[in-house]
C-alpha cells in the first residue's frame, strides 16, 4: 500500500499499523492457503491480480508462522480413543553442509471407536531405529494414547518397528502387512514363476476364513515349497501376525491386512514434496508435513468410514 507523504505531519492510517504492508487477515489467507496444498510460487502467481506482487519469499516467511502450530500439535494432549493403530515412515532428503542426507518422517494413523480417521501425529528422526519407534510411541501413550480400546496395530513388518510395538503395546494384537510380506516373497521368486507364484499366494489372504486360509496356504507349500523354500519360510514364520486381520470384523478385512490406508495419505505428501528434491531443514518438513496432515484431518473431520462405525 503506498502511504501519503505528508510534510508537518506524519500519516496514521486507523486500518493498518505503521510499517505493516499487508493486513493481517491476507497473512493468514495466505497461510491457508499454503495449507491446502498450494507451493510458494504457485500462490503468489495466483493472488497477484487480487493483492499484488507477493515474492515467493514472503510467502515462505508467512508459512514459517506455522512453526508454532506444529509445537502445539505434537504437545497436544490426545483424548481419542482409538480402535486400529496403523503406524508406517516416508523418507525424505534434507540439505547438510556436505550434500543431502535421508531423513525417516514416523508417522501414527488412527481409525476411532468413531470411525474417524486421524493422522494423530509424526515426527522427523534421522534413521528409523528401534530407538526412535519406541520414543515416538512412548510420547503417544505419556499424551493420552492408551491401549484399552486399541483391537489391532498394523505395521509394515519392520524388525526396529515390531520391537518398539513389542516394547510400548505388548498387548495388542499385531497385524503384518500383507502387500510388504508378498513383495519379500517376489524377491525369492525367479521372473518366470512370479505371476503365478504370487497369484496363488493371493489365496491365502482372501479366503473366506482362517481355516480355509491354512488350507490354501498348504497347497502353496506343496506346489513351490521345493522350488523356493526360502519363499515359503517368508510366510510360515509370521503367520500369526499375518493372519492377525482374520480375528476382526469380516467387513474390515481388506482395510486392516495391509497399511494400504497409511500409505495413500503418504502419496498425499509425495504430491506435495514432488517438486521439492530437498529440504533446507528439519523445520521445513515439519512445516510440508503438518500442512498436509492438518488438511487431510479437517477433510476426514466430518466422513467416519462407514465399515468401521458398523462394528463398534
Amino acid at each position: 500500500m503506498n502511504m501519503p507523504r505528508l510534510r508537518e505531519t506524519g500519516f496514521q492510517s486507523k486500518i493498518i499499523p505503521r510499517y505493516i504492508r499487508r493486513q493481517s487477515q491476507i497473512d493468514e489467507i495466505l497461510k491457508q492457503i499454503f495449507i491446502y496444498g498450494a507451493s510458494t510460487r504457485l500462490t503468489a502467481k495466483a493472488l497477484k491480480p487480487l493483492i499484488g506482487e507477493v515474492s515467493a519469499q514472503t510467502i515462505s516467511n508467512i508459512a514459517k508462522s506455522l512453526d508454532e502450530d506444529v509445537k502445539k500439535f505434537h504437545r497436544r494432549e490426545i483424548t481419542e480413543k482409538y480402535m486400529y493403530l496403523f503406524l508406517d515412515a516416508i523418507v525424505l532428503k534434507i540439505k547438510t553442509g556436505i550434500g543431502s542426507k535421508s531423513r525417516a518422517v514416523l508417522a501414527a494413523y488412527g481409525v476411532t471407536v468413531q470411525g474417524i480417521r486421524q493422522i494423530i501425529d509424526f515426527r522427523v528422526v534421522d534413521t528409523e531405529s528401534e530407538n526412535k519407534w519406541t520414543g515416538f510411541l512412548q510420547n503417544l501413550q505419556t499424551r493420552g494414547l492408551t491401549d484399552d480400546t486399541l483391537s489391532l496395530i498394523v505395521t509394515d513388518g519392520s524388525k526396529a518397528l515390531e520391537n518398539a510395538v513389542d516394547n510400548v503395546f505388548p498387548l495388542v494384537l499385531r497385524q503384518r502387512c500383507w502387500a510388504h510380506k508378498m513383495r519379500n516373497v517376489a524377491n525369492y521368486l525367479r521372473k518366470k514363476d512370479e505371476k503365478e507364484c504370487l497369484f496363488e499366494a493371493k489365496k491365502i489372504y482372501s479366503a473366506e476364513n482362517l481355516r480355509e486360509a491354512k488350507r490354501n496356504f498348504q497347497l502353496w507349500e506343496s506346489k513351490w515349497g521345493r522350488l523356493y523354500p526360502k519363499a515359503v519360510e517368508c510366510i510360515r514364520k509370521n503367520w500369526e501376525q499375518l493372519t492377525a486381520f482374520y480375528k476382526t470384523p469380516k467387513s474390515l478385512w481388506k482395510k486392516l491386512r495391509t497399511t494400504n490406508i497409511i500409505e495413500r495419505a503418504f502419496r498425499e505428501v509425495r504430491r506435495r514434496t514432488r517438486t521439492m528434491s530437498c529440504f533446507n531443514n528439519v523445520e521445513s518438513i515439519e512445516r510440508i508435513i503438518f500442512a498436509v496432515i492438518s488438511h487431510l484431518n479437517e477433510k476426514w473431520r466430518n466422513t467416519p468410514i462407514y465399515e468401521f462405525t458398523q462394528n463398534y
